[in-house]
């Protein structure tokens, strides 16, 4: 498979403005083991190679074993994750999914006891982008390095 195109050639101001986006996330103080648990899990959802390849060497570096990494599709069944992961996992596919019925009230319910009004829309934010990266990344084909 061959890359379609180049984003980040084709409309540099734009794709600079969704990097500004990106450092601002990575600025805001969400747990850095959680960001990477929630982008990879939208990735899988999404199909986005390149962004699965980028976000598990990440987490890996964070200290993020393998058998997490393995076993995040099955995260409900694995006995692997805290209460806040769970939360987060929960409102990532949610977000991801939509379904055309929303994010569901028990998800978001459960997201703000673990983590604050501020830290949902945090995390909010984070799933925005990374759903917005993995369209980029699947639309244009751009390859894992």
């Amino acid at each position: 498979m061959e890359q379609r195109m180049n984003m980040q050639q084709v409309l540099p101001d734009v794709y600079k403005k969704m990097m500004e986006l990106e450092m601002a996330i990575g600025a805001a103080g969400i747990d850095k083991t959680i960001l990477e648990l929630v982008k990879i899990r939208a990735s899988q959802m999404n199909g986005c190679a390149f962004c699965l390849n980028m976000h598990t060497q990440d987490a890996r570096k964070l200290g993020e074993t393998e058998q997490r990494i393995y076993v995040l599709p099955a995260w409900r069944e694995a006995p692997f994750f805290n209460d806040g992961e769970r939360a987060a996992l929960a409102l990532a596919e949610a977000v991801t999914r939509l379904d055309g019925h929303g994010v569901p009230d028990d998800v978001y319910d459960e997201a703000t006891r673990q983590f604050g009004r501020e830290g949902t829309a945090k995390l909010i934010m984070a799933l925005v982008a990374i759903n917005g990266w993995n369209r980029i990344a699947v639309s244009t084909r751009l390859m894992p390095v």
